[in-house]
């Protein structure tokens, strides 16, 4: 099914309108990287590499880290633009990325996401160790082919499972930093896990139409708004109590669990004052769910924020 409606959208009455500078050109190709989702994932890697040190992480396993872990994202996102390209034509959110608007052939763009996977997988292996390597590409392997192709077309706990891609560069950072694994960076792992889902799912109630036109089972979709934000609210009880794990499993000072736990109480409040407009008879952009979807954003990078800080003050 995939195949043949990918096939539909490049046929020959769609020809690809060639950029009109070298400017533009390079501007269209950043774009299918999705830079405002590399910047959320980097978020997530710079703090847990000086959690993984200790304090300020060395200078250029930092860079090395931070430069092809951008490339890894950047491949992900330019390969899952291809796989979607024709859903992306029907969303309003999506209609202006590169390939919808066809600045850029399906093969250019296929052939950069590939390129980019390449350089990222081997640059990490050679600058900083084969498991942030390994831990990059399947990274890559499973946003693309588990997320893109398997999950997000079929059913509506699509982004629970397939958000899996996104607590990877947590791994990633630590991993680089110390060419292990532990149990520090699982608990931010299942930070991001259970944060990833109530944040995508209120970003999904603003755009329900879009994803109901591109016949994308995301849950607001499929299910009542008393169910999506019930099941939002629970996510979000989750991703703060596992927040505050990571202080006796990480050994913080007191600054860390202060500061998460502010911010949670903040997110908490903010995701049953969505419950409580519902109660009250609102629906639909009433609800104002992009409130919570703004909050949930400021609420990973100051928690991440502080898991940089706090091994400083140690």
């Amino acid at each position: 099914m995939t195949v043949l409606t990918n096939r539909q959208a490049t046929a020959p009455s769609q020809q690809v309108k060639a950029p009109r500078s070298i400017g533009m050109i390079v501007k269209a190709y950043i774009a299918l990287t999705k830079p405002r989702v590399i910047e959320l994932l980097l978020i997530t890697t710079l703090p847990v590499m000086f959690l993984a040190a200790g304090g300020l992480p060395p200078l250029w396993e930092s860079i090395w880290v931070m430069v092809f872990g951008t490339l890894s994202a950047g491949s992900a996102n330019a390969l899952n633009c291809y796989i979607d390209r024709d859903i992306d034509q029907k969303m309003r959110r999506t209609r202006r990325r590169p390939l919808a608007r066809h600045q850029v052939s399906p093969r250019a763009a296929l052939v950069f996401g590939l390129v980019l996977g390449v350089v990222s997988t081997v640059g990490l292996w050679v600058t900083t160790n084969w498991l942030a390597s390994m831990l990059s590409l399947g990274a890559i392997l499973f946003y693309v082919l588990v997320y893109s192709l398997v999950l997000k077309r079929r059913t509506a706990q699509n982004i629970v499972w397939g958000g899996i891609a996104g607590c990877m560069p947590v791994m990633i950072g630590w991993a680089g930093i110390t060419e292990r694994l532990d149990w520090a960076p699982l608990v931010l792992f299942g930070v991001v896990f259970f944060w990833t889902p109530p944040h995508t799912w209120t970003l999904a109630m603003r755009y329900k139409e879009d994803y109901a036109a591109a016949k994308v089972p995301m849950l607001p979709v499929v299910a009542t708004e008393r169910r999506v934000i019930v099941e939002s609210i629970i996510y979000t009880w989750a991703t703060v109590l596992c927040s505050l794990a990571l202080w006796p499993v990480a050994g913080t000072t007191l600054f860390y669990p202060i500061v998460a736990a502010v911010l949670g109480v903040m997110c908490l409040v903010e995701a049953h004052r969505l419950l409580g407009r519902l109660n009250a008879g609102k629906s639909g952009v009433d609800l104002r769910p992009m409130r919570f979807f703004h909050w949930s954003n400021a609420y990973l990078a100051l928690l991440f924020l502080a898991v940089a800080i706090d091994p400083l003050l140690a």
